[in-house]
């Protein structure tokens, strides 16, 4: 199960999941943009189930768990990917709504999922779990307070829980990805650029570590793969960066 997996790395993600084997359920609220992802996976010969789901309403939730298991009949891994970026500004400036819809989507969506697909793992006495926060999650960004706050709290949720599930086989872990290459960060580097007066290739070294390169959505996913895999299964709690070393701890 990805969520988030309409779009950027949960897209990536999952369809390296399918590469690999795995029958992948594709979540996300864009119905048209999970189809897309499933074609991906249908060309490479995968398998997968599309469930356009909020998973914020814990409703919609129980319903997409109850659905998989009624396709696939059990839920070995699960990525939480899903997430926003959050409203923008000093924090005195932010709104309320813009706060709580941020912690919504990227702490009590991932919450609300880990919930329902822990039973099923602990009833397996096995399973994967791996969360995915960002660098922001480690070190501040200015103007982002929901966003860092949000990914910060990822950290936490999966130490925790690691904890609470090892009895039962379950590893928890979360991936921390640097900038990663896209239309998005590129947005951001050219307005950088633009307010600091300076080129795109300047603009873009505030955003990369000692290889100079932004992370490709692939890293993240192999990430991922590695992380599910037999390779890792004394691998619990932990915080992996994929930032091409733009942060050390």
């Amino acid at each position: 199960m990805v969520t988030g997996a309409s779009q950027g790395i949960g897209q990536v993600i999952a369809t390296r999941m399918a590469e690999e084997g795995a029958k992948v359920v594709l979540v996300a609220r864009s119905k048209a943009n999970l189809e897309e992802t499933a074609k991906q996976i249908a060309d490479k010969g995968g398998t997968c189930l599309i469930l356009p789901t909020d998973i914020t309403a814990e409703s919609a939730v129980s319903q997409m768990v109850g659905d998989t298991l009624s396709a696939y009949g059990t839920i070995d891994i699960l990525v939480n990917n899903s997430g926003v970026a959050g409203e923008m500004g000093p924090l005195e400036e932010i709104s309320m709504d813009g706060w709580e819809d941020c912690f919504r989507v990227n702490v009590t969506g991932m919450f609300l999922c880990c919930k329902h697909v822990v039973p099923i793992m602990k009833e397996s006495r096995a399973g994967r779990i791996v969360n995915i926060s960002s660098i922001t999650g480690k070190r501040p960004l200015v103007h982002r307070s929901p966003y860092a706050a949000s990914k910060m709290a990822v950290l936490g949720l999966t130490r925790t829980l690691a904890f609470e599930v090892g009895e039962y086989g379950i590893t928890v872990n979360t991936v921390c990805p640097g900038a990663t290459e896209g239309p998005r960060i590129r947005k951001v580097i050219a307005n950088e650029a633009q307010a600091l007066g300076i080129s795109l290739k300047d603009a873009e070294k505030n955003f990369t570590g000692p290889l100079n390169t932004l992370v490709e959505p692939e890293d993240t996913a192999n990430m991922c793969i590695y992380l599910c895999s037999e390779e890792a299964a004394h691998m619990t709690g932990q915080d992996i960066n994929v930032t091409g070393g733009l942060c050390w701890y």
